[in-house]
């Protein structure tokens, strides 16, 4: 337990140093997170190294291509905390032709190999070797394709209204 406790301290005691010298993709690898989480072309980006709190500014909106694609916009937001990414907005992964907003991304053991995005409804698991390096990242045309709190209430919305009209007729 008190090497756990070892390990936090000299964790966060290198954050704090690295925070003010280093790039965002060096920050991530300190949290046991892979720098490949964002892509190329962050511009710039403000760590408050006592809470956590982050904002990456991108050039652009743009995505990048994955297991599956993901979607970044040109601000993103979040906690950083060893191995997790909490209150994560600005990011979107696409699944099943549909986007959903990532809310968080965790990594229980870094060894496993495998790391966790939170989509609200499920957790997407993927190799930890895919965000590796960061990837290079194409400009988005059409932002409004990538709003998937939207689409998902869209689609959900008239898959019940289906349902309901097709239930009334059969009773």
């Amino acid at each position: 337990m008190t090497h756990v406790l070892q390990l936090l301290v000299i964790a966060t005691l290198a954050i704090l140093i690295l925070a003010e010298n280093e790039s965002i993709y060096e920050i991530l690898r300190a949290h046991a997170l892979p720098m490949g989480l964002l892509p190329k072309g962050v511009k710039e980006f403000d760590v408050d190294t006592k809470t956590g709190q982050f904002s990456v500014y991108l050039n652009r909106s743009c995505k990048a291509k994955y297991e599956s694609e993901i979607h970044y916009e040109a601000n993103i937001t979040g906690t950083i905390g060893y191995g997790s990414i909490g209150g994560l907005s600005g990011i979107t992964a696409k699944e099943l032709f549909l986007w959903f907003p990532v809310k968080g991304i965790r990594v229980d053991i870094p060894s496993s190999g495998v790391i966790y995005f939170d989509v609200g409804v499920v957790r997407k698991q993927y190799s930890m070797a895919l965000f590796e390096t960061p990837r290079d990242c194409v400009a988005v045309e059409n932002e409004d394709e990538f709003r998937g709190d939207d689409k998902i209430q869209l689609s959900m919305l008239q898959f019940y209204e289906v349902d309901q009209s097709v239930g009334r007729e059969i009773v």
